[in-house]
């Protein structure tokens, strides 16, 4: 399908990595002055789970997977939830049916914060595929991601390519932006899943950085590969 389509539906991806990589960006800015095969358009038919932490690990049965939190780190996932809840004057908490939810939101420290090195930081989200119709497999998802990680400064340095996680197989790609003489890396992977598109976004300060948190990520051996369509 053509960009066109999803750009229309753009809402929920535009809110979830400006919040996150317009934060980042402000505490660098602040920082550096101080220094010197899926169905389309399926609707879900299981509601959508919070996930729950324990000791220091985010577990999600719904979707099979586990992240790793390094420790020390601050949890925004609620404060996330709450800014789009606002904007949107809906309330949403477990089990709702809104087409979309910040899952976790981890950073090194609070986003504003002033710091010398880069608020590295975990993003993960779940959002309806009905918001993109045509949507017909996770590739596709990147468009808008691109857009918004291009007007947040960001350059492309690898273009979306299939990633392994254990046995399971998401979309990824990766980015970088220059700040002030430190790089910021994302990497964002993708898969569809249940009806959803559920986004897992990792923010360092060094490549070496995001696929350590990368590598924190995992799913159950019983989850499905290849993105799986959506029950």
């Amino acid at each position: 399908m053509s960009s066109v389509c999803l750009r229309a539906s753009f809402s929920f991806v535009v809110f979830l990595l400006v919040v996150a990589l317009g934060a980042l960006a402000q505490d660098s800015s602040s920082s550096s002055s101080s220094s010197n095969s899926h169905k389309p358009g399926a609707a879900h038919s299981v509601p959508l789970q919070p996930g729950s932490i324990t000791n220091g690990v985010y577990r999600n049965s719904m979707f099979a997977f586990t992240c790793k939190i390094p420790t020390g780190w601050v949890l925004r996932t609620d404060e996330m939830n709450t800014h789009d809840d606002a904007s949107s004057g809906e309330v949403q908490g477990a089990g709702s049916t809104k087409p979309g939810r910040v899952l976790l939101a981890a950073f090194s420290r609070p986003p504003l914060a002033h710091g010398e090195d880069v608020n590295s930081s975990i993003l993960i989200a779940a959002e309806s595929t009905a918001t993109y119709p045509g949507l017909m497999d996770a590739a596709q998802y990147f468009g808008p991601v691109t857009e918004v990680a291009h007007a947040q400064g960001f350059d492309v340095d690898e273009e979306p390519y299939e990633f392994d996680v254990g046995a399971k197989t998401l979309v990824r790609s990766d980015f970088e932006k220059d700040v002030s003489s430190r790089v910021m890396h994302q990497s964002t992977l993708v898969m569809l899943a249940h009806g959803y598109v559920v986004s897992f976004t990792f923010i360092g300060g060094t490549e070496d950085e995001v696929e350590e948190l990368v590598s924190g990520l995992s799913f159950s051996a019983s989850g499905k590969t290849k993105n799986e369509p959506a029950k």
